[in-house]
Formats: structure tokens, C-alpha cells, sequence
């Protein structure tokens, strides 16, 4: 599962904060059932025009990684939390809410690696994704 998530309206004082993010990097793994496997890392980036101006920071987990790049001026926020195992989506939003105040949140979840599933979770793929173009018809 890739979960894509475009946030808006957040806190600026969280998202301009290195250790408020480096705090959230640390604890959200465990928060949605994931394992880190390194510690997270943050880094500060002043681009040439102020907007662009924010905070990266990522943590590999055992599972893939989660990333954050904020936009504090922007009151912006893009995350990705991409998983070889499955895991709560509506959960994992919930605590992005929360954590960094945001108002409106658009979300995407991707199946990716299907050809690696089981037969049965493959099965079930290949019927969503038939039903989803048989709709469209």
C-alpha cells in the first residue's frame, strides 16, 4: 500500500519545527503498527523563493518508509507512508490530522506490488480493478 497525502490549512509552528517533526518520524511507525528500522532524519531547506522554504524528513521502515515535506508559508503538507503490508489507511490519516492540524486533506491510496500478492489478494485485486472499468463503461 502507498498512502499519497496532500494536507492543507496545518499548523505552521508544527511544520516549521525540526523536532516537532523528528518527534512525529520517531513515534508514527509505532502508532500505525509499522516497524522503524533506523532513526528518522530532518533537514531544513531555504530555497531561492521563501515559499518553497520548509522541513524533510523521512524514516525507513522494515515495511518501506515514510516521508513529510512541509510548506510552512503554504500552510502545506505532502506526507507518503508506503508499505509492503497492508495497514489502515483511515487510521494513519486520522493521526496525520491530529498531529499536524491540517483542515483539509486529500488522499490517494495505492495497491502496488500486486504480482507479489498471494492468490487470493491477487484474485480480489483483478476483480476491484474489473469491476472499477466495467463501471466506467
Amino acid at each position: 500500500m502507498h498512502l499519497i497525502v496532500d494536507g492543507y490549512g496545518g499548523d505552521v509552528k508544527v511544520m516549521e519545527d525540526p523536532d516537532a517533526l523528528l518527534r512525529f518520524l520517531d513515534e508514527y511507525p509505532d502508532a500505525i503498527g509499522m516497524t522503524k528500522i533506523t532513526p528518522p532524519q530532518v533537514y531544513t531547506y531555504a530555497g531561492r523563493k521563501p515559499k518553497d522554504n520548509g522541513l524533510s524528513g523521512f524514516v525507513l521502515i522494515a515495511e518501506s518508509h515514510i516521508s513529510v515535506h512541509t510548506f510552512p508559508s503554504r500552510k502545506y503538507i505532502n506526507i507518503d507512508v508506503f508499505s509492503c503490508k497492508e495497514f489502515d489507511a483511515d487510521k494513519a490519516l486520522n493521526e496525520l490530522r491530529a498531529t499536524f492540524s491540517l483542515e483539509t486533506v486529500r488522499s490517494w491510496v495505492l495497491d502496488r506490488g500486486l504480482e507479489y500478492a498471494d492468490l487470493e489478494t491477487a484474485a480480489r485485486e483483478v476483480e476491484m480493478e474489473r469491476s472499477q472499468l466495467m463501471s466506467r463503461l
